[in-house]
């Protein structure tokens, strides 16, 4: 089974969705389609 890879952008852009625009981590991660852990 192999783990689904996602690029540099994609994980700066989730995290600032967090950090600077203030979302909630389980808003961004279910509209991005990963779980709140894999975000964390």
């Amino acid at each position: 089974m192999s783990r689904q890879r996602y690029t540099e952008e994609f994980k700066i852009e989730a995290v600032k969705q967090v950090t600077e625009r203030g979302h909630p981590v389980t808003e961004v991660a279910a509209r991005l389609g990963v779980s709140g852990h894999s975000l964390y």
